[in-house]
Formats: C-alpha cells, sequence, structure tokens
C-alpha cells in the first residue's frame, strides 16, 4: 500500500528525474498552457461568460427557481432524441463530475492557495450562461439520423448555424484527439493512484478493470450510457456528499477560519502564506474549468441527445448542472481539505500532501479506519462516470471527422488505453490534457458567441422554440 502522505508531486518529480527528454517536453508543453490560461484565457472566459450572463438577461438568476423545477421534474419524453430529458442531464452531470473535481481542487487549493475557492465560484457563476447557451444551440442545431441516433455538438452549430465547416472541422479534430489523448490516462490514472493509496490494489490491476467495466458500457453506444447514468450520477453524488458533511460537521470550529481566508486571499497582492490574486484566479479558473466544462463544448453533445422540443429546457439543465458542480462538488472538496488541516501552509508546495491522497487523510481524520475507503470508492465513481461520458464525447467528435465507420474501432482503442493511463507518469499528459483542453475552447466559443441571440431567445421565451 502506497504511503497516504503520497503526492501528484511525488510522481512528477521522479518522471522528471528518470525521463529528462519527456519531462523538458512536458515543461514546453506546461508552459504554452498556462500562457493560454494566463492571461488569455481569463480574458476571454470571464469576458464571454459576463457578455452572455447580460445578454441573456442573467438566465442564472432570474430563471434559477424553474430550473430548479426542471430539475427534479423534467423527465417528459417523446420528441425527437435518443434519451429522456432527464437522462441527457444526468449523463453531462454525471460526465463533468470527474476526478478533477477531487484531485484537482485540492490540487488548485494547494498550490494557489485558499482564495482559489473564490474564484472557482466567481467563474461558475458566469459559466452558468455559457452552458446555458451550449445546450441550447446544442439541441437547436442537432442532426435526427433515425429514431435511435441523433448527431449534436459544437461542430453543427458552427457548421449550421455559423456556416463555417471550417471552424467545424478545426473543433472536432482538436476535441476528438484531446478525448482519446487524455481522459484515458488522467481519470485512470487517479483511480489507479487512489486504489492503491488507500485500498492497496496494485494500478495494473484498477486499470484492467476499469477498462473492463467501461466497454461493457460504452460498447452499445448512448442508450446504455444514458440508463448508466440515470443510477450512476446521483449515486456517486450521494455518497461523496455524505462522507464530505462528515467531514466538515467534524471540524466545523474551524468553518469561520477558514471562509475568510477564502475571500482574503482571493484579492491580496501577496500574503503571508505567500500567495497572490494573480495565482488564485490562475488556478481558479483552471480547476473551475476542469470541474465544471463549460466553454469545452460538451454540453451541447450531451443534451442535444435529449427527447424534447424545448431548447430552454435544458438550457436550464446545464444551469443547474454548473451550479451543482461549482458551488457543490468543488465547495465541499475545498472545505474537506481546508477545515481537516491537511495542509500544511508553512512548508513548500511541493511537500504538501496534494490530490486525492490529501482528502483521503482528511475523510480518516474524521472516519478512523473507514474514511480512506469512502474516498476511493467515490474516485473510483467520479472517474469511471467522466471515463464512460466523455468516450461518448469523443466518438462523435470522430463520427464527425471520419464518418460513422470509425465508431466501433474508436471504442476499442479508447478502452485499450484505459490500462496505460494507470501506469502512466501524470506530468506529461495533463501538460498535454491543459493545452489541448484550452485549444478547443476557442473554436467553441466563436459560435457561442456569434449564435447567442438564439440562446437570448430560449432564455426570454418561457415556451422556447421548436428545435430542428
Amino acid at each position: 500500500m502506497r504511503d497516504p502522505g503520497w503526492r501528484i508531486s511525488d510522481e512528477r518529480s521522479a518522471f522528471h528525474h528518470y525521463n529528462p527528454p519527456m519531462s523538458q517536453l512536458a515543461d514546453l508543453i506546461q508552459s504554452a498552457a498556462d500562457w493560454l490560461f494566463v492571461p488569455v484565457l481569463v480574458i476571454v472566459l470571464f469576458g464571454t461568460g459576463l457578455f452572455l450572463t447580460i445578454r441573456l438577461g442573467f438566465v442564472q438568476v432570474r430563471r434559477f427557481g424553474e430550473a430548479v423545477r426542471a430539475f427534479f421534474g423534467g423527465r417528459v419524453s417523446g420528441a425527437a432524441g435518443v434519451l429522456t430529458p432527464f437522462q441527457a442531464f444526468m449523463t453531462a452531470l454525471g460526465t463533468t463530475i470527474g476526478t478533477g473535481n477531487i484531485a484537482g481542487v485540492t490540487s488548485g487549493i494547494v498550490s494557489g492557495g485558499p482564495g482559489v475557492l473564490f474564484w472557482i465560484w466567481a467563474y461558475g457563476f458566469f459559466a452558468t450562461a455559457i452552458k446555458f447557451a451550449e445546450a441550447v444551440l446544442g439541441v437547436t442545431y442537432r442532426e435526427t439520423v433515425g429514431p435511435d441516433q441523433v448527431r449534436s455538438g459544437p461542430m453543427y452549430y458552427l457548421r449550421d448555424g455559423l456556416k463555417s465547416p471550417a471552424l467545424a472541422m478545426a473543433f472536432a479534430v482538436v476535441a476528438g484527439i484531446a478525448a482519446l489523448t487524455t481522459t484515458p490516462f488522467t481519470q485512470t490514472n487517479s483511480i489507479a493512484v487512489a486504489m492503491e493509496s488507500q485500498v492497496g490494489v496494485p494500478t495494473w490491476i484498477s486499470g484492467v478493470v476499469v477498462a473492463v467495466l467501461t466497454w461493457l458500457v460504452i460498447i452499445g453506444g448512448i442508450k446504455p450510457i444514458g440508463r448508466a447514468f440515470e443510477k450512476l450520477a446521483p449515486a456517486k453524488i450521494g455518497i461523496y456528499l455524505v462522507g464530505s458533511l462528515i467531514v466538515i460537521i467534524t471540524f466545523a470550529s474551524r468553518l469561520p477560519e477558514v471562509l475568510a481566508m477564502v475571500f482574503r486571499e482571493a484579492f491580496t497582492t501577496q500574503s503571508a502564506m505567500g500567495f497572490g490574486i494573480y495565482t488564485a484566479i490562475r488556478y481558479g479558473l483552471a480547476r473551475g474549468l476542469y470541474a465544471n466544462e463549460a466553454a469545452y463544448g460538451t454540453a451541447a453533445v450531451a443534451y442535444g441527445t435529449a427527447q424534447t422540443t424545448r431548447p430552454s429546457q435544458q438550457g436550464l439543465n446545464g444551469v443547474m448542472e454548473t451550479f451543482i458542480v461549482s458551488f457543490g462538488t468543488c465547495t465541499l472538496t475545498a472545505l474537506v481539505v481546508m477545515l481537516s488541516g491537511v495542509i500544511d501552509w508553512t512548508v513548500p508546495v511541493t511537500q504538501r500532501a496534494t490530490s486525492t491522497a490529501a482528502v483521503g487523510i482528511a475523510f480518516d481524520a474524521a472516519m478512523p479506519g473507514f474514511g480512506g475507503y469512502l474516498l476511493a470508492f467515490s474516485v473510483f465513481l467520479f472517474g469511471y462516470g467522466t471515463l464512460i461520458g466523455w468516450s461518448y464525447y469523443g466518438e462523435k467528435f470522430f463520427e464527425y471527422w471520419l464518418g460513422p465507420r470509425v465508431v466501433m474501432p474508436y471504442r476499442w482503442i479508447y478502452c485499450l488505453l484505459i490500462p496505460l493511463g494507470a501506469l502512466s507518469k501524470p506530468a506529461l499528459v495533463w501538460a498535454w490534457g491543459d493545452l489541448m483542453n484550452a485549444l478547443q475552447i476557442f473554436p467553441n466559443l466563436i459560435g457561442v458567441v456569434a449564435l447567442s441571440g438564439i440562446a437570448a431567445k430560449a432564455a426570454y421565451d418561457r415556451n422556447s422554440f421548436i428545435s430542428k
């Protein structure tokens, strides 16, 4: 069993020591990704979120009550589409809530300070408007191929709405490569690390088991995926919620102190803890983006499968999805690691507990002898859900790019890569993922902004309009 104090940074240090050429490549790619994140993506994402929030009339506030009602009562079916609106919502939510909500948020807090949580909230508020627009456009510009198949995603509103086949293809190529070369590695690696450090399961066994379980679901296409998420998404959120609340209640006396740190460190130019507003925004944006996936364009793929004639219905589900992730699971993780005191702010970043290991220590502190196992199970469910959902996203991107014949080979290749993810060193993979995910944002947001009038019509029209 790996020591509970194990850190992702330990893996990265070993990676750099034994693989100098690969470490240099990872550093180069990460530098490019960092340049894109700050200041380019800070301006682009916050600017787009602010623009859409205003143009959509603060839809995330004005219609939040309706979004809640749609969340609990949106199981209407019978229109064109493959999944019920509820299944489509759970597919999007279950895919979005991955290990980035645990490992990613923790690593962000460790590297950027307590103020990171505030900027996750800030981006989350504006991201709800982006997600609303993506979901509306996904339903509006989808293609109904047959009774059991639809084609949806940014490719279709870039091609048919924006009238730019070149931009649509550029998105499909970048997003397809990103899905195939990042998700099977990053999610599986986090699962394998948690299972080894908390339970003692060898990484290769975790990789093989996860690959088989993923294959059993995705080989049948979107309908089995939707049925799986209808049960998986509520279960994994509920289990993690219970575990996190136990930790938060156990250390509740520190809550005022921690919340004061969150707001103080979010705006401090240079604090005694060594952080500044620049660092807090950088990690808050990066981790918030990983967590809620707004601007990736994936919402258009998931919500475009829904059996509905009301694009606004799926847009409101997108609002709820982003709210649950940004203000729910991300907040739970941040409070767990900060309230429990597992982060030692007095030592260098490379010596702090981080990633899933830090959350495991916090769970064990509140639930001795049981917390680590609960965390390992939660990480498994989070990562497994993301693997399933992103396999479908990548399939749609490749199908647009190379045609329907690529679908079955893609599913097999995707599953065969999963065991490699359990054994891989994460430095290069995460750096590559940062870069590819940043690149796919740009063509998507061009379409979202240019077609924002359609999203605005859905935001203001309570009856919406019939999708194409």
